[in-house]
């Protein structure tokens, strides 16, 4: 039996952005040969989150990274928004600074809405990119009532602070189908429920609630941009996410480039093993996620 390939060290590295210094790390594969580096990149969540993920990949080189404004990735511009496509160019930035040619992207959340946009602009950087469960409401035929969740959420959080915003977030995260057009009526769940503090400690910097909630959600991926592009687009959503608003979005992304919806083991963080304190089902996510980069060469 072959023996796996040892997990190499993480090699940190920073580049200078617009308005911002982004934070990546390599993870240099000896025997990776000609294979394309495999980028995971989430939003907000910073490379700390793919650490289980990127152990089932130590044959390839895998780079992992920290969006602007998170952990280690400073905006130098003072700015509190980011949009998706601030996102997609720094990720551009990698990939050219990584000079190894067309990359794969295994993109979550609103990492994959990032993803989407950097294909759109410069699919010619991307050989596959999977987007897994990208939360574009605008795709959705609900996305008038979704949207309103989420702008409800970010003044909430402006004006409560983050306990009461995310335990919100939670709720409308898990929400099944279609979205009500009024919610206005529906009780503010308690975040004590949730293990959330109930305290407003007066800090407003949080980069899902503040920064990226309004724009990730409002982007409307280019479909005829994505159908023109070189890259393979794969649209992907866990098995239990079903009838969520990231995952009916994946499904109608993947409709409209008239490709069919991956579906992956477990839920909207089934890569994670203990990242966070969440687990979801990471070696049969992984392999999932092997097979459909495999069936693209």
């Amino acid at each position: 039996m072959t023996e796996p390939e040892p997990e190499p060290e993480p090699e940190s590295r920073t580049l200078d952005a617009r308005g911002a210094t982004i934070a990546y790390d390599v993870r240099a594969a000896a025997g990776a040969g000609d294979e394309p580096a495999l980028l995971l990149i989430g939003s907000p969540m910073d490379a700390s989150g793919f650490v289980t993920l990127a152990s089932h990949f130590t044959d390839r080189t895998v780079v992992t990274y920290d969006p602007r404004g998170v952990s280690r990735s400073k905006r130098t511009d003072g700015a509190t928004r980011s949009t998706p496509g601030e996102h997609a160019d720094d990720v551009r930035r990698i990939v050219e600074a990584l000079g190894k040619g067309p990359v794969d992207v295994f993109a979550s959340s609103g990492g994959a809405v990032n993803a989407l946009a950097l294909v759109a602009g410069h699919g010619h950087l991307v050989r596959t990119l999977v987007a897994h469960e990208p939360p574009a409401a605008p795709v959705l035929a609900d996305h008038r009532a979704v949207l309103a969740a989420c702008e409800d959420i970010h003044a909430t959080y402006l004006r409560e602070g983050m306990g009461p915003a995310m335990a919100k977030f939670i709720a409308v995260a898990g929400r099944r189908g279609p979205f009500p057009d009024d919610t206005s009526g529906d009780p503010a769940p308690d975040p004590a429920a949730f293990g959330l503090p109930t305290e407003d400690d007066g800090s407003r910097d949080d980069p899902l609630l503040g920064q990226n909630m309004l724009s990730c959600t409002a982007f409307r991926p280019d479909a005829d941009a994505l159908r023109a592009a070189p890259t393979r687009v794969v649209l992907a959503a866990g098995k239990e996410s079903a009838d969520e608003f990231p995952a009916r979005a994946a499904a109608a992304i993947a409709a409209s480039l008239g490709s069919e919806l991956a579906v992956f083991p477990s839920h909207h963080g089934g890569f994670l093993g203990g990242e966070f304190g969440q687990h979801g089902a990471p070696d049969e996510f992984a392999r999932a996620l092997r097979e459909v980069l495999l069936a693209g060469e």
